[in-house]
């Protein structure tokens, strides 16, 4: 059983920023352990969240999975973002090769480091060959580690996404990427980022994952993150639409303290309806003791287009992750797997 943050009801949601933030941080306490692998308290998808994490000394992230981890900065419309890159081991390309490159995004609290470490992407990529970047948000930016998802109405939120835009694009540059093959996912306030980035750059992603994230352009200020964060806020895409929506990924866990299941709904609904996709019979799956998944395709001309992946039992944290570490749950499905396997499809139709 996964551990759980007890919530307690918060006042005067409508307050200013930093009164909100003082309130969540005492209300994120973590629960006590259960008997089998316990999970740390949840993430915080917005600056309005739990506090922190006390910092680890650094590490290689990702397991046993050999490659080279490669640090470097990209300046953009917000700021300057340093990021790392995973490439594979033994590349072996042949003239003129390039590989599929999959943008992680991290949740409030985690580094791109901790992400790896939690999901175990760069053993993924290893084997599947593949690169994989990191971007990380900076404290100056966010006192959280935050992506600002949710400043749309000062223009931090696009900014912000054109910077992460400009870190792939200088990544390619220096390293053998496939612009033509590029997908982004993200974890809670990265994965409300990765479906802002895609949403405002269709035409630059193959596909895109949201794991336990919020819709895009549910909220427009710190003030109404909360509420979207909830649920209670309907997302609206870019007007006018810059392409089609590439195709979409949501994982979410129906034991969600953080951020809301409605949202995972949600996001599938606005997805499909601007591809003019219908949603197939709910179906659920399981595999051993692995927590049961609840699948619903949304196809557009015999094509899914958006695949909702809502998990039993799975609170705010990676699904299927390493185990003993924050925001991760063993217990599965392996949403790395599942992330993989979606974008793969989609960079099978531009080969």
């Amino acid at each position: 059983m996964a551990r759980r943050s007890r919530l307690f009801s918060l006042s005067a949601l409508t307050r200013a920023y930093q009164r909100n933030l003082k309130a969540l941080v005492r209300a994120a306490r973590p629960a006590r352990p259960a008997r089998r692998k316990a999970l740390a308290p949840p993430l915080a998808v917005a600056p309005l969240a739990a506090a922190a994490p006390a910092r680890r000394p650094a590490r290689r992230p990702g397991g046993p999975a050999r490659g080279e981890w490669v640090a470097g900065v990209a300046p953009g419309p917000a700021g300057a973002r340093r990021y790392h890159l995973y490439t594979p081991p033994g590349m072996g390309l042949k003239a003129g090769e390039k590989l599929p490159l999959l943008v992680m995004l991290h949740g409030c609290g985690q580094t791109g480091r901790d992400l790896a470490a939690a999901s175990r992407m760069n053993r993924l990529a290893a084997r599947e060959r593949f690169l994989v970047l990191y971007p990380e948000q900076e404290r100056v930016a966010n006192a959280h580690g935050c992506w600002n998802w949710f400043e749309g109405r000062n223009g931090k939120a696009e900014a912000e996404a054109a910077t992460l835009l400009a870190a792939v694009d200088k990544v390619a540059r220096r390293h053998p990427v496939d612009l033509s093959r590029v997908a982004v996912a993200g974890l809670s306030a990265g994965g409300s980022m990765a479906v802002l980035m895609a949403a405002l750059y269709p035409q630059r992603f193959c596909a895109v994952a949201m794991h336990s994230g919020v819709p895009p352009g549910a909220a427009e200020s710190a003030a109404t993150a909360i509420a979207a964060m909830h649920g209670r806020r309907a997302g609206r895409l870019p007007e006018p639409p810059a392409g089609a929506l590439p195709p979409l990924l949501v994982v979410h866990g129906d034991a969600d303290g953080v951020v809301s299941v409605r949202n995972a709904l949600a996001t599938a609904q606005l997805w499909a309806g601007a591809l003019g996709a219908r949603p197939g019979a709910q179906r659920t799956l399981q595999r051993g003791q692995r927590h049961a998944m609840r699948v619903t395709e949304f196809k557009a001309r015999g094509r899914t287009v958006v695949a909702l992946r809502e998990v039993a039992g799975l609170a705010h944290a990676w699904s299927g992750g390493a185990a003993n570490l924050p925001y991760s749950d063993p217990a599965g499905p392996d949403a790395s797997a599942l992330i993989w396997a979606f974008a793969a499809r989609q960079f099978a139709r531009k080969i």
